[in-house]
């Protein structure tokens, strides 16, 4: 009973939840994925590219060296599967701190709590309760290579408590794995067009580079969602109180498509055993050219979202956005609805989804909240 309930519990959580296609890829700890701030979350799951925020540290943290108020601090709760359970939630805090008009350090927190589980033997059983959870902390410093241009490395701690104890028969103590990002962030500087000012972004980012996460003392590895993110954006300066940012983005799993290694016809235990035997480095490079229906798989490996915002007084925001994945590796389509308010240093988020997939999106319906604090000096970077 207690395996069956982790395994539901893991289904929620993952892409395959509602898919039957056998090369759909999944990972370990899926909830590094996804948006956990309202900004971004408001424009299609979108950020890499986008202007400087508190929240940062998850999209692109190189774009924190362009900041321009010397601190940063920003809280975000994001309700999951909320239609059908209230306690699953993710809760995110960041915090960044410019160094000098040239270079930033930023921390982070991500933390996705899956509830409360009650656990029994039998009708009559007290029972026990399981509270699974995960965690990632991250660090990062950044710093301007050029007036346009910045680069950021930064570092991940993971932490997954999944396991269900077993009446202490099974160690239940959670797995661990330390992860990489590089990233990059170009921003010009304003150019005056014929009706309006105007000025070009653009950033990638390589996330969560590092080994495979392990469950079991000697049992199987999991992929970490090694992933790559680029995007570019263009604002739309009408005058000193209109702004117009008009963004996309793309993205792709750097890990392996699931193969039919034996040529039976179908993906089973032991091709899943020689999968698991790929290295992630080794993983990152042969995720570009692995799926077997050649490069018109690969294609559909890749997201695609669109995101608008418009600035009025930096003071309130509209925002809207769409996010596309291919219906054979997870059918993720969905439009995003945000708004902003900020009222001297503070700043509140808010963002709504609709899911255009006939497969259910967890959040799907749920409204997400961000709050930010953007303190201290100002800092022009024109």
């Amino acid at each position: 009973m207690k395996k069956i309930l982790l395994i539901v519990l893991l289904a929620f959580v993952c892409k395959l939840s509602a898919q039957d296609n056998e090369r759909v890829i999944t990972t370990a700890v899926p909830f590094l994925t996804i948006a956990a701030d309202a900004r971004s979350a408001g424009m299609g799951d979108m950020g890499v590219a986008t202007s400087t925020d508190a929240f940062s540290q998850q999209w692109n943290p190189a774009k924190f060296a362009f900041a321009e108020r010397k601190i940063g601090i920003g809280l975000s709760y994001t309700p999951y599967l909320e239609s059908i359970i209230t306690d699953i939630a993710l809760l995110n805090a960041s915090f960044y701190n410019k160094i000098d008009d040239q270079s930033a350090f930023a921390i982070g927190l991500r933390y996705f709590t899956l509830g409360e589980i009650e656990l029994r033997q039998f009708a009559n059983d007290p029972g026990t309760v399981a509270k699974p959870n995960e965690l990632a902390l991250d660090g990062s410093y950044s710093l301007k290579l050029s007036p346009t241009f910045s680069m950021s490395v930064g570092g991940r701690f993971i932490r997954s408590n999944l396991r269900l104890p077993d009446n202490g028969n099974v160690d239940s103590q959670a797995a661990t794995s330390f992860a990489v990002d590089v990233s990059g962030y170009y921003r010009s500087r304003e150019k005056a067009y014929n009706s309006f000012d105007g000025r070009w972004r653009a950033g990638f980012n390589f996330s969560n580079l590092g080994g495979k996460i392990q469950y079991d003392a000697g049992g199987q590895e999991n992929f970490l969602p090694t992933n790559l993110k680029a995007g570019v954006g263009f604002d739309f300066i009408l005058d000193q109180d209109n702004v117009i940012g008009l963004t996309t983005e793309f993205n792709k799993l750097l890990v392996p498509t699931p193969q039919d290694f034996n040529g039976d016809g179908t993906i089973d235990a032991l091709d899943n055993d020689e999968y698991q035997q790929i290295g992630f480095f080794e993983g990152i490079f042969q995720s570009f050219g692995d799926a077997p229906d050649g490069f018109g798989e690969e294609l559909k490996e890749f997201t695609w979202a669109l995101g608008a915002e418009y600035t009025y007084q930096d003071s309130f925001m509209i925002r809207t956005g769409y996010f596309n994945e291919s219906e054979e590796k997870g059918s993720r389509k969905f439009f995003t609805l945000g708004a902003g308010f900020k009222f001297k240093s503070a700043q509140v988020d808010l963002s709504y989804l609709f899911s255009t997939a006939q497969v259910r999106n967890p959040l799907e319906n749920t409204l997400r909240f961000s709050l930010t604090f953007n303190l201290g000096d100002e800092f022009f970077n024109d």
